[in-house]
């Protein structure tokens, strides 16, 4: 195999990886209302799910905070 076709290999998986997370960061919200609206919630098993599931609603609320600060900003200006 010469060098191009490895180099290209190489960035075609990397390119993939960074494709499926991308997209999984995406749909998580979209997964997640989902589930609440079907009465399917995931509960957190281990203390370091639980963790990250607080530390993700915190992040979450953070954002729709900022959404609506910039919301009313506008309505401002």
């Amino acid at each position: 195999m010469n060098n191009h076709f490895e180099d290209a290999w190489y960035y075609a998986k990397r390119a993939s990886n960074h494709l499926a997370r991308g997209i999984r960061e995406e749909l998580t919200p979209v997964e997640r209302r989902l589930r609440k609206a079907t009465g399917r919630e995931q509960t957190p098993t281990t203390r370091v799910e639980r963790w990250r599931a607080e530390l993700k609603a915190t992040e979450d609320e953070a954002a729709d905070r900022a959404r609506r600060a910039v919301r009313k900003a506008r309505e401002r200006v």
